[in-house]
């Protein structure tokens, strides 16, 4: 039997030792180590080797300007959610703040679905001392998805839309490769679906061909010591995800 390159057990630790990284220091991350990470996510399996992905990745000033466009849109989107009719409507009216891309990432999630998104956010929010009924520490803690948790690079992951799931599908193969190679270099990542619903606000500083859709943002850098960092979602049973056999 041919060698393992790598302990079963240690890499096992390795896997569930990853965190979502939900607040990042301000050490710049060097572009020599973006690449590495970018090598390495690239070696993931893809269909037909089509690779139907696109990545832009926001630092420095670019980062800023797309961060202060999404917090603004934010801003007023959150007044929509809790505002009164005439609040309600001058936002229709203007519609900017509304999202315009993915809009499947604020759907609410099916009754299938649900309990394990309620337990984690009911979990998250518990950690970090904010109350159910308290929108406004909710609405802000949101809004940290816009400053991208204070991560010093942000990337957008586009999918091309002509091969529809199977695009997705890649993506997420090159995502999982990436996250685990920043996560063996000291880095930090957090998935953001929140970032998918206003593209044109990417698309206006990079060039991306409207064949892509923007799939999720994905924060890179130095983690914090900031509480939040310690928080651990529950891993499910694997027992939870198999469908049984017919009888």
């Amino acid at each position: 039997m041919k060698k393992p390159l790598i302990e079963s057990e240690i890499f096992s630790q390795f896997l569930s030792s990853r965190r979502s990284t939900r607040d990042f220091d301000n050490t710049e991350v060097p572009k020599e180590l973006i690449e590495q990470i970018l090598k390495d996510a690239l070696t993931a399996p893809s269909w037909s080797n089509t690779r139907p992905f696109k990545i832009v990745i926001a630092s420095g000033k670019v980062r800023d300007e797309i961060s202060a466009e999404f917090q603004s849109r934010w801003e007023k989107l959150s007044e929509f959610r809790n505002g009164n009719i005439f609040n309600k409507a001058k936002i229709i009216f203007h519609r900017k703040s509304l999202p315009n891309s993915n809009w499947i990432s604020i759907k609410p999630y099916v009754k299938e679905l649900s309990p394990r998104a309620n337990k984690v956010g009911k979990e998250l929010y518990s950690w970090i001392g904010i109350k159910r009924g308290d929108r406004k520490a909710r609405d802000e803690q949101w809004n940290r998805n816009y400053q991208f948790f204070g991560a010093p690079v942000e990337m957008f992951i586009f999918v091309h839309k002509s091969l529809d799931i199977f695009a997705a599908s890649d993506a997420g193969l090159m995502l999982s490769n990436l996250i685990l190679s920043a996560h063996a270099r000291g880095l930090g990542t957090c998935l953001q679906g929140a970032v998918a619903i206003w593209d044109d606000a990417v698309r206006e500083k990079f060039e991306v061909s409207k064949d892509y859709r923007l799939l999720c943002g994905l924060a890179l850098g130095y983690p914090s010591n900031s509480k939040i960092n310690s928080f651990q979602a529950e891993r499910i049973n694997p027992a939870e995800i198999l469908a049984l056999a017919k009888t």
